[in-house]
């Protein structure tokens, strides 16, 4: 698999990552272990966790992983911390409780996640959100005191608006020695692209790397909801169906005929072409690819082959362009 650099930083990365929130599902690991092994022998590095996936049971599986299945030096791990019950809104489709990005909270997660990942450091960490109740400047010491300790060896953003990505790598940049931001997660896909406002602009000027979550429009871009609902779909659950439903609007559904037509002129899965697509964007590192079956991840491993043709990646891009007013149509 092809590699990247993060951002402006010296980290490369593969140009997918495996994302393991379903893995908190996951009771004997099989899935898991399969889905790691077929994920680093593609030459796949990058693999996503977060300490609320599973109330950290996702880490802990990881860690077992990297003590049985791979070697932890093929691995680079990226977790994240801030968030003080379930996913929620701010990365996830369960119902959270809200954030708590106080230099506390966030250190006392990472060493909880470092002792269940079994490592002594990971390689990214990632704050996930700002908590409106802590000053900017003490969750960001927070990052500094984790890079300085060698928790962590780079640390970045999750879920933020553009502003706080700005205010976070000016406040890092600010004083020299402190440690960097160098990646920001945020849902980015051909169904959800507000990003491209304020987020990605202000990511490519400050060299700051993408890493999309849901980049499969959370399963809609696949195709599989074109004629139903599977019933073994996400969209079949009462917990998660609010989370998938709210792409079955009009204007979802022009884009996934989109995608379609441009899969079946290029023979290849729908799932191929929009995941081929958002990897592609200016500035995106690593879309992270979560998947519930092997099969699943093969499948999204193999976008690997493809490259859009420009008139079809013109084409997806005037379907689902996001509206853009003022200020952002004046720069």
């Amino acid at each position: 698999m092809e590699e990247r650099r993060l951002g402006r930083s010296g980290l490369r990365v593969s140009r997918l990552a495996l994302g393991t929130m379903t893995w908190a599902h996951d009771p004997d690991g099989e899935v898991a272990r399969d889905q790691l092994v077929t994920f680093v022998d593609s030459g796949g590095t990058l693999v996503d966790t977060a300490a609320c996936y599973g109330d950290g049971a996702a880490e802990e599986l990881l860690g077992t992983l990297l003590a049985t299945a791979v070697s932890r030096e093929h691995v680079l791990i990226a977790t994240r911390a801030g968030v003080s019950g379930p996913p929620g809104a701010v990365g996830g489709p369960a119902t959270g409780t809200g954030l708590d990005t106080s230099r506390r909270a966030l250190l006392d997660t990472l060493d909880a996640s470092l002792a269940r990942l079994g490592t002594d450091h990971v390689d990214l960490w990632l704050v996930h959100g700002f908590d409106p109740a802590t000053p900017m400047s003490e969750t960001l010491s927070a990052l500094d005191y984790a890079v300085d300790t060698g928790r962590t060896r780079y640390v970045g953003v999750a879920a933020c608006a553009g502003w706080q990505l700005a205010g976070s790598a000016t406040w890092q940049r600010a004083v020299p020695g402190r440690a960097a931001v160098v990646a920001a997660a945020a849902e980015y896909s051909l169904l959800a692209r507000g990003v491209e406002r304020e987020l990605c602009p202000a990511a490519a000027h400050l060299g700051v790397g993408l890493l999309p979550w849901s980049p499969l429009g959370r399963g809609v871009l696949t195709g599989k909801y074109r004629h139903g609902v599977p019933a073994d779909s996400r969209a079949a659950s009462a917990e998660l169906a609010p989370f998938v439903e709210a792409y079955f609007d009009q204007r979802s559904r022009r884009i996934v005929d989109a995608v379609a037509t441009a899969a079946d002129g290029l023979g290849a899965p729908a799932l191929e072409v929009a995941l081929a697509w958002v990897r592609d964007q200016p500035g995106v590192a690593a879309p992270v690819v979560g998947a519930r079956t092997t099969a699943q991840l093969r499948a999204a491993l193999a976008s690997e082959h493809l490259t859009l043709p420009a008139e079809i990646r013109q084409a997806l891009d005037d379907v689902s362009r996001p509206p853009m007013g003022y200020p952002e149509r004046a720069h």
